[in-house]
């Protein structure tokens, strides 16, 4: 974008940056990104334990995964909610 041009969304573009605005939201929320991370994990490690599963059914390893990538996300959700009750109403802020 050349000096001369005027922003179109001038409301769009503010002094923090995309990477500074996600690096807060996981300080925010901490056990979101690792539940995603896990998540992806679970995933990964099923489809690369495909070729390995021996006599067991397609269905139920692929049933077996759900559950366990589903898991790993739901928990890591549970414990972003516990740590950010904590947080609010365990160890109040000074205000």
């Amino acid at each position: 974008m050349s000096p001369s041009q005027e922003s179109i969304f001038p409301e769009y573009e503010t002094e923090t940056s995309q990477t500074s605005k996600l690096i807060q939201k996981f300080k925010e929320t901490p056990f979101v990104p690792i539940g995603m991370g896990g998540f992806a994990a679970v995933v990964a490690y099923g489809l690369y334990k495909l070729k390995h599963r021996g006599d067991m059914k397609m269905s139920l390893h692929l049933i077996h995964m759900r559950v366990a990538a589903q898991g790993f996300a739901v928990g890591a959700l549970t414990c972003g909610v516990l740590y950010s009750m904590f947080r609010d109403y365990v160890v109040k802020p000074k205000e």
